[in-house]
């Protein structure tokens, strides 16, 4: 018994010692990308200053004093939603005293006004963050330049124009490279200007998706706003499906939970209370619904740190792809193989007297030659070998699959559908099921009532309400009206002076 004990107390303090090395790295990891999000955000804060330089002396400067006359300044903040720091929102009182803090009303939100989202602004950013420049034309030329059959035309183009104009001049000897590098060259600008033309168009597509219209409660009423207009102080509402536009802190909810899993990789559901409050951009919403108060926007936040810094280029190689690399290298492969065999056999044979001039005189003598007539030999032996070289590697093969891709991929942007890379369209001509979401993607997500139900009889129309009693009607819509998200506000009355 004793010895068992003793073997499952070592795997415990095993166990426990592996648990605080994961702990450890994953302390490690966290603390390096703090520091790279300061590096950044202080990057971002210099541009930001250098741009808004201009403006007059008597301009507030932006972040001069942190606060800028609310409770609290943009650092202890962005510490607080980032850390968790549960004791710290104690400390100011809960979430009504950071409301207080943030001049914002918990039911109401902020006013509204164009001069106090400026001050927001000023004083705790905006809800944007640094993007990536788009890649430019002489990127996808270098890219285009890295296929393995190109590269393998372009050495043949080289190789043979050197030689031809050597043995045959200028006049006659270049038209072989030329035509192989016209080739090349043609190939390489039609892939370059497709995939840039198609990123191009991406870009303008990707600024118009994450540009979400989401709803905020300003002056006590619910308005839809760009997410980038969403400011620190802004109270928003959060449902089912939908993505946290900030960091915040939950204001109230029923039956809350959050999936986290895009931010902390764990893919458990995450439950969301007053004493868990703190909410990170780029989750959604697993469950329940409820209201949130904004306290980070744009550059504080993780999500706009990762946005700002991550890449969206794959590189991964198609099936298509691979399959033309494979076949490149393999008759690269055999074609040197071969030209090797031949220049080595001709060479053999030139150097012992065994090949002949058209007049039956052998081309070399051992001792009887010049310099100069030996080299003209050995080169015109080189370029018999190239040439193989040059034949072996089928140079239409390349511009064939470009222009083939290259008019699918304009049918298929005549159907709306963009394609940002040539090679997608073999990708996707070899799915079998596409995975789509239904609400929003394939509905426009307006239901309305098509059938319903009361006490057993169905009502035709379903908004033909003269069959039920007023004691009934009354019931089903205060029902109705306690168990919705949505709102409806009464026109406000604007009277006019006479």
């Amino acid at each position: 018994m004793e010895e068992a004990a003793l073997v499952l107390n070592a795997s415990r303090r095993f166990r426990y010692t592996l648990d605080l090395k994961k702990e450890a790295q994953k302390e490690e990891v966290i603390r390096k990308i703090r520091a790279q999000a300061h590096v950044i955000r202080a990057a971002f804060r210099f541009k930001e200053a250098a741009r808004v330089g201009t403006t007059t002396k008597d301009a507030p400067e932006a972040h001069a004093d942190g606060a800028l006359g609310f409770g609290i300044k943009e650092d202890q903040l962005t510490a607080l939603t980032r850390d968790h720091n549960y004791s710290a929102l104690q400390q100011y009182e809960g979430i009504s005293g950071l409301a207080n803090m943030l001049k914002t009303d918990t039911d109401k939100g902020i006013s509204g006004e164009e001069s106090d989202i400026d001050a927001r602004k000023n004083a705790f950013g905006s809800n944007t963050y640094p993007r990536k420049k788009g890649r430019s034309f002489l990127a996808f030329v270098w890219d285009a330049c890295k296929d393995l059959t190109l590269i393998i035309l372009m050495v043949a183009a080289a190789v043979s124009l050197a030689l031809g104009i050597y043995t045959e001049g200028i006049k006659e000897g270049w038209y072989d490279g030329a035509s192989i590098g016209f080739a090349v060259l043609l190939v390489i600008f039609v892939t370059a200007t497709s995939d840039y033309k198609q990123s191009l168009q991406f870009q303008n597509l990707n600024e118009e998706k994450q540009n979400i219209q989401l709803e905020v409660v300003r002056g006590g009423r619910r308005i839809k706003v760009s997410i980038f207009d969403l400011v620190v102080g802004d109270v928003v509402p959060l449902k089912i499906g939908d993505q946290v536009p900030a960091d915040g802190v939950l204001i109230s909810g029923h039956s809350f939970s959050i999936d986290e899993s895009s931010m902390t990789g764990e893919s458990k559901i995450v439950n969301k209370d007053q004493k868990s409050p703190f909410m990170m951009s780029g989750c959604k919403v697993a469950d329940g619904y409820g209201t949130m108060l904004v306290t980070a926007v744009g550059i504080n936040t993780e999500w706009g740190l990762l946005m700002a810094s991550i890449s969206e280029d794959s590189g991964e190689e198609t099936p298509l792809q691979v399959r033309l690399n494979g076949v490149a290298t393999f008759i690269g492969i055999i074609g040197l193989s071969v030209a090797v065999a031949v220049l080595v056999v001709l060479l053999a044979r030139y150097f012992t007297g065994h090949t002949y001039n058209p007049d039956g005189s052998p081309q070399y003598v051992k001792g009887k030659m010049g310099v100069g007539e030996t080299i003209r030999g050995v080169v015109k032996i080189f370029t018999v070998a190239v040439t193989i070289v040059v034949v072996a590697v089928p140079e239409g093969l390349p511009l064939a699959v470009t222009l083939t891709l290259a008019f699918s991929m304009r049918k298929m942007m005549r159907d709306k559908a963009l394609v940002r890379r040539l090679s997608a369209c073999e990708t996707m001509g070899s799915a079998t099921t596409i995975c789509s979401d239904k609400t929003g993607t394939l509905t426009l997500n307006q239901m309305t009532v098509v059938e319903a139900y009361f006490g057993g009889e169905k009502m035709d129309p379903p908004d033909n309400t003269q069959k039920l009693s007023a004691a009934v009607s009354t019931m089903i819509i205060e029902g109705i009206a306690q168990n919705t998200s949505g709102s409806i506000f009464e026109p406000e009355v604007i009277k006019l002076q006479r």
